[in-house]
């Protein structure tokens, strides 16, 4: 080891701990600039940890195999982050019914949007339909994404871009463009950001305030479910 003055990283490259370490102090840092700016929209941890993580990765020549070997348990906390939703709606549950006609209404329409919105730009673009197929479920979380990409034969893995690049986008603009539009009920203003870009979304909701972080996970679950159903329609009617 002591002839290589490389041979100590190669050693620590490999080890899953390291990537899980680098995972979390990298967070750490970028959530601790954005809390000092005040959760300023592009100071979102989400987005700057991607860029610093990606970078640290191909100036070290790492693979995302190697990686995601340390970093998938980050990964598995999804699930449990995402069941923790249930806390906050149960404690504004009366806010939540209260609003559940024009809730449901906003849905449709933003779901139907979203879909049909990316697959006329795809096409007017004269992008391959593979590329328009993998974009159509860009708005919801990534596992559903990937799982509606697969039955429609499409490139999951570009879905799975598609999905993190429609997230951060959405978390860095929703707040000044909600601002400048003059929206100040956040019942409103988390319910687009959680339809239109999912988990991301979700959470900026959550720094922004709770209600609206609350209306947010509401719109990211049943816009998982009513997207589902319709992107094979919307591809069928529009794509094939």
């Amino acid at each position: 080891m002591s002839a290589n003055p490389f041979s100590l990283w190669v050693y620590l490259s490999q080890q899953p701990l390291l990537w899980l370490t680098v995972t979390l102090l990298v967070y750490a840092t970028a959530d601790a600039l954005s809390l000092a700016t005040g959760r300023h929209p592009f100071a979102n941890p989400v987005f700057n940890s991607m860029w610093i993580i990606a970078v640290f990765l191909l100036l070290t020549g790492t693979s995302y195999t190697t990686y995601f070997s340390g970093a998938q348990f980050v990964h598995f906390l999804l699930g449990p982050a995402t069941v923790a939703l249930a806390v906050p709606l149960y404690e504004n549950r009366k806010v939540v019914a209260a609003a559940i006609v024009p809730m449901l209404a906003a849905l449709v329409v933003g779901c139907a949007t979203a879909i049909v919105s990316v697959v006329l730009l795809a096409r007017a673009f004269g992008l391959p339909q593979n590329v328009v197929l993998s974009l159509a479920p860009k708005s919801v979380t990534a596992g559903v994404a990937m799982g509606i990409s697969e039955s429609l034969g499409a490139d999951a893995s570009l879905t799975a871009v598609a999905v993190v690049l429609t997230g951060i986008m959405g978390a860095i603009i929703v707040t000044p463009m909600m601002n400048r539009m003059g929206i100040t009920d956040y019942r409103a203003r988390g319910f687009a950001v959680g339809l239109a870009s999912h988990g991301i979304g979700t959470a900026r909701a959550f720094q922004v305030d709770a209600v609206a972080g609350v209306f947010a996970g509401i719109a990211m679950s049943l816009n998982a479910l009513v997207t589902s159903l319709l992107v094979p329609l919307a591809v069928t009617l529009l794509v094939r």
